[in-house]
């Protein structure tokens, strides 16, 4: 009997010992972490050693290559680790603190290590290594303190497939040697180890598809090596978002719930293409600036309302025209005198809520504080939203509509920016044969899938303008929007004087810097760039085919844009133009057709 009570017992006891699946997934990321940090010791070793060119570059790829091992489960927990880690090789202001941090990480060796290797940067190589080996140390201590869960996990999985679509295909990562393609696929054997975790023991209906997707997407890696020739329409319709997809569906099915937050790309979307995937919600920042049909119905009445001005001449729609996307086709626009110019073109208001960042120069954070700004700027409109209140309060239409609007039906400057910036976010609603495209809904012509296979390969662009949003906003987690600099001339074929955000952060790092905006409806907003200097999208092409302002000669030693050449055919410029036209919104597009 005692026996049966002992086995009974340690049946008991290593049912309770079993280890969860979360935690089968965080000792096999620790033992990745600490294979990754033996990879860069062997790459410190060897440059110590004056090994050769190629040895030396060998390594850099082989731990790399282990970097995205780590990066799903460390990108997740641990953002500002893995950034000193593998974040871009462009130095940071720090506004908080007022001073400018260098950057560090794999993006920095590599520049150091590709094309050719020089020793005389050897000093210096070595002292990027020993930070970066400090950086895995400290991440292999965080990852001791990681309380994963199920849900996270899954979260974490369906984030790395959007990495892989918008940083690592496009090459955001491996600027310099373009080894996005093998580390896409490291990315994808990673997903599927960590997928296999949650098939022992248990029965899920799509398993089988989605270990197919990933056995398929790993194929296609491993047989399409030309980063320029690589077929990423294909690779991502065919394989990466039935695979989100995919993931999703298990998530479901093995009843694990999905992450209770709210965030720019939501965590219902099944897919970073899915119609209503981005929550414009999660970018305007305080739970009273909700957006409703009452305060876009307002806000619409007063962007069309010269009240606001100072001398009751000009609305917000006098330099935002519906028909151009919300641009007025000029350089720069005509300021309230009627006779000087407003110092920027005048950006579009389409798709341009997700952002973290407004205005050229980045200085708000809120749809809310851009249009109080334009409102009182005395050379545009130079209003008051006090006195425009004040009149508004008199007219018995606007308070029944007030009142529809806002609890108590108050008039005042909050209420004002609300309703305008509500109805400038219902402006952002992505229907471009683009989405629909990636949506299974129509095809692309040849030129217009060549042009996105440019434009997220060969030409560079998706690494700045990021997919699906076109704009600066930082993918998968979306919460930050950069800012970049490229050297635009001005009218006399010389650089630009406006110095961009260098106004408003003295930062010599951003000299000449500006937002990344939008590209979406692009053929409707010309002319182009902050200064409206080039009048057509071929000019716009020429200018980055050339390497910006430093392939123009320019004096930009900030300049965060290649100088190198795209080398750029003319029938590659056109295929990009057809499909930067893909990315105009069906209201627009059926009325050109």
């Amino acid at each position: 009997m005692k026996k049966i009570y002992c086995l009974l017992f340690l049946i008991v006891f290593v049912a309770c010992q079993k280890k969860s699946k979360h935690q089968e997934v965080n000792e096999l990321f620790q033992a990745d972490i600490t294979s990754l940090i033996e990879k860069v010791a062997k790459l410190k070793y060897s440059v110590q050693e004056d090994s050769t060119e190629s040895q030396i570059q060998k390594q850099f790829l082989e731990a790399h290559k282990n970097y995205k091992k780590v990066e799903m489960i460390s990108e997740y927990y641990s953002p500002s680790v893995s950034k000193s880690i593998n974040g871009p090789a462009i130095p940071e202001f720090e506004e908080n603190d007022k001073v400018t941090v260098a950057p560090e990480g794999f993006q920095v060796i590599e520049e150091l290590v590709f094309p050719k290797y020089d020793k005389k940067n050897k000093k210096e190589l070595i002292q990027e290594l020993g930070v970066l080996s400090a950086n895995l140390i400290r991440l292999e201590k965080v990852s001791n303190t990681n309380e994963l869960t199920d849900a996270h996990v899954f979260d974490a999985m369906r984030l790395e497939v959007y990495r892989i679509i918008t940083l690592g295909i496009t090459g955001f990562d491996s600027p310099v040697v373009l080894n996005s393609l093998p580390e896409a696929l490291t990315s994808l054997e990673s997903i599927e180890k960590y997928y296999h975790v949650y098939l022992k023991d248990q029965s899920v209906s799509n398993a089988k598809q989605v270990v197919q997707l990933l056995e398929n997407g790993k194929k296609y890696l491993k047989s399409n090596t030309n980063f320029n020739a690589f077929d990423r329409a294909y690779f991502i319709k065919e394989i990466l978002n039935p695979l989100s997809k995919g993931l999703f569906k298990t998530q479901s099915e093995l009843g694990i719930p999905l992450m209770k937050e709210q965030r720019g790309l939501k965590v219902t979307a099944q897919t970073l293409f899915d119609q209503d995937a981005f929550d414009p919600e999660a970018f305007s920042g305080f739970p009273d600036y909700k957006t409703t049909p009452e305060k876009i119905a307002l806000g619409k009445k007063l962007f069309n309302d010269p009240v606001l001005s100072g001398n009751n001449t000009r609305s917000c729609a006098s330099c935002h025209h519906e028909d151009k996307a919300f641009t007025d086709g000029l350089e720069r626009a005509v300021a309230l005198d009627g006779k000087s110019m407003i110092q920027r073109n005048t950006p579009t208001l389409t798709n341009i809520a997700f952002q973290r960042v407004f205005f050229a120069d980045s200085r708000v954070s809120y749809l809310e504080d851009q249009a109080v700004a334009v409102i009182k700027n005395e050379n545009e409109m130079h209003g008051s939203l006090e006195k425009s209140a004040l009149a508004i309060q008199k007219n018995a239409a606007y308070v029944k509509e007030f009142q529809k609007a806002f609890p108590k039906g108050e008039i005042n400057e909050f209420a004002i920016k609300n309703a305008l910036a509500s109805y400038i976010r219902s402006l952002s609603q992505y229907d471009s044969k683009f989405d629909r495209f990636m949506q299974n809904k129509t095809t692309f012509t040849v030129d217009e899938k060549a042009g996105f296979n440019l434009f997220a390969g060969k030409g560079k662009c998706a690494t700045c303008h990021f997919i699906p949003l076109t704009n600066g906003t930082v993918p998968p987690n979306f919460d930050r929007s950069e800012s970049e600099i490229l050297g635009v001339p001005d009218k006399n074929k010389k650089l630009d004087g406006d110095l961009g955000k260098f106004v408003i952060t003295q930062a010599a790092i951003h000299k000449h810097s500006f937002k990344t905006p939008t590209i979406r409806n692009i053929e409707l907003t010309a002319p182009y760039m902050h200064n409206g200097v080039y009048k057509t999208l071929e000019e716009v092409i020429d200018f980055y085919n050339e390497g910006g302002g430093l392939g123009k000669g320019f004096d930009v030693p900030n300049q965060t844009l290649p100088e190198d050449k795209l080398n750029l055919s003319d029938l590659e410029k056109k295929q990009l133009i057809a499909f930067m036209k893909t990315l105009t919104d069906k209201k627009y597009s059926e009325k050109r057709e």
